[in-house]
């Protein structure tokens, strides 16, 4: 009877330390929402509300100056007609593509250079991340002198081996080439992944390819390579998606104008300059949305592609 009696006690206790706990729970929910919700504000002020007004901008000829009136796909239509914008389709897409796979190549040249064990190491490390510390504006500058046809050091250094320099900046044919060259500039913060990329791969698996009698190039091939892809697709993402939106060293360089002839005019410099010189707000914000959807589909191609290149330890 009294064992009954203790049970029954402790079965009646049950439901009220359930909403105990349950209380507890609300509570400490309560606290987490509390805590989250200048960041939740945040967002829905600083980013979900400018975006759902740029998808309805792009459908109006809203200006700063003037609320305008809804013309429906007008803004879009007029897009498919602008010669400028093509043209900085063009500009941003072989910067893209040419600029993405080269940073990339030198980026992993050099972190096997500075991965390897020599005196100085942490020196030729740091000496290679300080470029990408520069700012742009004092980026621009240097290379402004650099690659000056007159006195630039550049063509000075090409006129001593017997190779008369171009005019870089000053040219069409050339001015696209000349800022795919100061892209290397930033390599360094690309160089860092890299290190750390390459400080992961483990040891057993160069021990094991030197027992095979494995040489540098086969283990670079075999081993260091399809390891360090990973790495590789990360920056590649992250590479299209800042060259697509390519700005600020195109800007400085031509003052916003995209000289010599539209070569340099990239798309994000032009967008900016109908939003902001010419007040085209509505105009600006379907480029935005163009922007984004070839952003996407650039990204998703490269998502597609990865299960045929991109190899994760354990999973091969």
């Amino acid at each position: 009877m009294a064992a009954n009696k203790k049970l029954a006690t402790s079965f009646s206790a049950y439901p009220q330390a359930k909403r105990r706990t349950s209380g507890y729970k609300r509570k400490m929910s309560l606290y987490g929402f509390l805590f989250a919700l200048p960041w939740i504000l945040g967002i829905l002020m600083f980013s979900a509300y400018p975006l759902a007004m740029s998808i309805y901008y792009s459908f109006t000829s809203y200006s700063v100056l003037d609320p305008g009136q809804w013309v429906g796909t007008g803004n879009y239509k007029e897009l498919m007609s602008d010669r400028t914008f093509w043209t900085s389709i063009y500009n941003t897409l072989y910067y893209t593509f040419i600029s993405v796979p080269l940073n990339i190549v030198v980026g992993v040249g050099l972190a096997l250079l500075l991965n390897t064990r020599i005196r100085g190491q942490g020196i030729y490390r740091t000496l290679f991340f300080m470029p990408s510390l520069v700012p742009a504006v004092a980026t621009t500058i240097i290379w402004l002198w650099l690659l000056n046809p007159q006195f630039g050091l550049v063509n000075y250094w090409l006129e001593q081996i017997g190779i008369p320099g171009p005019p870089w900046l000053g040219d069409e044919h050339w001015s696209k080439p000349s800022l795919i060259l100061m892209s290397l500039w930033g390599v360094g913060q690309a160089i860092v992944i890299y290190l750390a990329g390459l400080q992961d791969i483990p040891q057993d698996y160069y021990d094991a390819a030197e027992v095979d009698g494995a040489n540098t190039l086969r283990k670079l091939r075999y081993i260091t390579l399809p390891l360090m892809t990973p790495v590789i697709f990360f920056n590649l993402i992250m590479g299209t998606i800042g060259a697509m939106q390519n700005f600020v060293l195109p800007y400085t360089l031509t003052n916003g104008t995209g000289s010599p002839a539209n070569s340099l005019m990239f798309y994000v410099m032009y967008l900016y300059q109908n939003a902001f010189t010419y007040l085209k707000m509505g105009y600006a914000s379907a480029m935005a949305w163009i922007l984004f959807l070839i952003v996407l589909v650039l990204t998703v191609l490269i998502f597609v592609t990865q299960n045929r290149w991109v190899h994760y330890q354990g999973k091969d």
